[in-house]
């Protein structure tokens, strides 16, 4: 029974594939040979270290009135422990909202990037479109982004005629 089943999924899947055209492109080659996007990505990263940097320095501060308070508190009056705990607490909160307000979804970050990269994926999945609709194939995989694609031949790489399609030539 399982031989059987395993036979007409077998055959399903020769027959589902016959009439296929399969090709792959590289994502990462394709966005390494756009200049645009490597600016773009060193604009983004540039403001991901100054945001992480300012709220590294939160942390630190954080982490020095926690130190200062704990080594302290046993001296310290009712009043100025609610004090100094509310202080750290408040200070604990704004932490944490602006790691989220950096990067959180639909953060800083997240918009930037939307901003300065989203325009280019749209570009090459565009010309992608455009070159697989023009050489006939049917499905597209992205080698670049773990995709199940296990071998290509690369007579299948369409990331070169794609780049073409985008006015970009590779020398």
């Amino acid at each position: 029974m399982i031989k059987v089943f395993s036979l007409f999924l077998f055959l399903g899947i020769f027959q589902w594939g016959l009439g296929q055209s399969f090709a792959f492109i590289d994502s990462d080659y394709i966005l390494s040979s756009i200049p645009e996007y490597t600016e773009s990505k060193e604009k983004l990263d540039k403001l991901a270290e100054t945001w992480t940097k300012e709220i590294e320095d939160r942390l630190n501060v954080l982490k020095t009135q926690k130190d200062n308070f704990n080594k302290e508190e046993i001296l310290l009056p009712a009043e100025e422990k609610t004090k100094r705990k509310s202080e750290i607490d408040k200070l604990e909160k704004e932490t944490v909202d602006l790691q989220t307000q950096r990067f959180g979804l639909n953060g800083d970050y997240f918009l930037k990037r939307q901003e300065l990269i989203k325009p280019i994926q749209d570009r090459i999945y565009t010309a992608m479109k455009k070159v697989a609709k023009a050489e006939g194939y049917t499905f597209v995989f992205d080698k670049a982004n773990q995709s199940t694609l296990i071998y290509g031949d690369k007579d299948a790489d369409i990331s070169n005629s794609v780049l073409e399609e985008m006015g970009i030539t590779k020398e």
